[in-house]
């Protein structure tokens, strides 16, 4: 498995033959460079979103098409725009598992908002969610945009996560004190990838603190299409 990130919430996971794309904003994300974006996107096959922001989903629909990849996300979103934009998506929801030609993809809950804009102003947009993603033996905690939150508690028991990608930047998320919380009360992983951090002033710019609080976890600051392998 190769976990790639593409700055911001971004991700690509390479695993068990497929390619999976985790929220990836090319359009303004100032951590992408255009010239970096071929690479960011050769051979994906499904492309993955948490929720509707602009900083995870402006450019989904139209990789959707160039790509002729799938959307793979909450069922009311992906139901909206399966009518409206003509493009395949595979909809479910929080509790449910699909199988994505190997890799499986469970839904679970996070904390946070979901909307999109329109010319009358935003406009919700189903639900914010989080990912297990379950392929070669691993099991990845892929936390999107969320807060600490209870269900944390459940979602570390039951699916005993082994590698987290938590979002950890602060003012919209968690910021790395709250990670650091999350993954020493509700989870034992042994690689964590702080993400949704360093893209604006406004973020925390540095991991420092999380690998102090937790030394017996390997955290990984990752850099922009330098390969994890795992």
């Amino acid at each position: 498995m190769k976990i790639i990130w593409l700055g911001h919430g971004s991700f690509r996971i390479e695993t068990a033959g497929q390619v999976l794309l985790i929220d990836p904003w090319l359009t303004g994300n100032p951590m992408l460079a255009e010239d970096q974006h071929d690479a960011a996107l050769a051979g994906a096959t499904h492309i993955l979103l948490t929720h509707a922001h602009f900083d995870h989903a402006a450019d989904v629909l139209q990789l959707a098409r160039t790509l002729n990849a799938p959307l793979v996300g909450q069922y009311d979103l992906m139901g909206y725009w399966g009518e409206t934009e003509g493009v395949e998506t595979i909809g479910f929801n929080k509790g449910g598992t699909v199988d994505l030609n190997g890799p499986r993809l469970a839904m679970v809950p996070a904390s946070h908002s979901s909307s999109f804009s329109t010319p009358e102003g935003l406009r919700p947009a189903g639900s914010e969610v989080g990912f297990i993603l379950m392929s070669e033996g691993k099991t990845v905690y892929i936390s999107g945009d969320t807060g600490l939150m209870a269900d944390m508690d459940w979602i570390g028991d039951y699916y005993k996560p082994d590698i987290g990608i938590l979002s950890a930047g602060g003012h919209f998320t968690m910021d790395m004190e709250q990670t650091a919380y999350a993954a020493k009360r509700y989870f034992d992983f042994k690689t964590l990838i702080p993400c949704h951090y360093r893209t604006f002033p406004l973020l925390e710019q540095s991991a420092a603190l999380l690998k102090k609080a937790l030394p017996e976890v390997n955290v990984i600051e990752p850099e922009v299409l330098q390969a994890i392998d795992l």
